[in-house]
């Protein structure tokens, strides 16, 4: 049983990568890939860091705020990307994204909060 108080972002990382490898998957499969790279780029990506974050918040890893600060900056660029394109599946995974930005950006509040006075998560 995972965590409860990483609850809701362990599920919001786990639809937004399966959201950014649909994505991806659909993206390879338009007519004109060419254009769909940096968006392909961005949902792998993506979904590798989602699913590090929730992995490692389902342990418990005193690292886990860190990764999901690193995930909220990359579920943001990738929604940025994945909404300048009117493929549907862009279009759920741009939502996807902002979704897991939100959560992952609540559990980096420590690690945002300490490198705004120059400490560590965890330095006294």
């Amino acid at each position: 049983m995972p965590n409860e108080r990483f609850s809701a972002c362990i599920d919001a990382c786990d639809a937004c990568a399966a959201a950014c490898d649909h994505c991806a998957a659909a993206c390879l499969r338009e007519a004109d890939v060419t254009p769909m790279a940096r968006c392909i780029r961005l949902d792998i990506d993506c979904a590798a860091l989602c699913r590090l974050a929730s992995a490692m918040m389902m342990r418990d890893s005193e690292l886990a705020a860190g990764i999901c600060a690193a995930c909220a900056a990359a579920c943001d660029a990738c929604a940025e990307e994945c909404a300048q394109h009117r493929h549907e599946h862009c279009q759920a995974c741009a939502v996807a994204c902002r979704d897991c930005a939100q959560a992952c950006e609540l559990m980096a509040v420590p690690v945002l909060q300490s490198s705004s006075t120059g400490l560590r998560p965890g330095a006294a």
